[in-house]
């Protein structure tokens, strides 16, 4: 069975210390560690793929209401820090509000979407956006469901390497895989 709940993913969320941003070096950087590895698992769980800092209260990993603990704006600014320094945030605007969450890295995901085709045959094949993100034969791939900003941002990575082609026709969004 899959987790389902924060506790099912970390021990560490039902430990009052851990929503404390510690002061000591060494423990701090552990806390880091820990409280990235618990985000990008429940994003993965979830399949959360933007955050927006507005809802930062009402994003369940910041919370613990069984030991009423809630992580403070600046504690989730370092966090947001972090994860964007291991490359697993892109920020979408210039003010820091919104970003893209990377649970796995754009090249990871680059490289999964692009086994997933080779895997079914399917290169040189077109396909829009939405078969591949809604459609019934990618519902076991992980990135069946994900968000089409990410998406379009691993389609690029996709492109850099000269394994696909992006395109719109008749606003629909589309792909080549070469």
């Amino acid at each position: 069975m899959a987790a389902t709940k924060i506790a099912d993913i970390s021990w560490f969320h039902d430990f009052p210390p851990f929503f404390t941003l510690q002061p000591n070096l060494d423990t701090r950087r552990k806390q880091l560690d820990a409280w990235c590895s618990l985000l990008l698992d429940y994003c993965r769980l979830k399949k959360v793929c933007t955050f927006d800092v507005n809802d930062a209260s009402k994003f369940p990993p910041f919370f613990n209401a069984k030991i009423n603990r809630q992580l403070d704006n600046h504690f989730i600014q370092i966090l947001l820090e972090e994860l964007r320094s291991r490359g697993n945030i892109e920020w979408e605007d210039k003010n820091k509000r919104r970003c893209l969450i990377f649970w796995n890295s754009l090249e990871e995901w680059a490289k999964n979407v692009y086994q997933w085709i080779t895997s079914r045959g399917m290169n040189r094949t077109v396909c829009t956006f939405y078969e591949l993100l809604h459609g019934d034969d990618t519902r076991s791939a992980d990135f069946h469901n994900i968000d089409p900003k990410l998406f379009r941002r691993i389609l690029h990575e996709l492109e850099k390497r000269g394994q696909a082609t992006v395109f719109s026709e008749n606003g629909a969004d589309g792909v080549k895989f070469l």
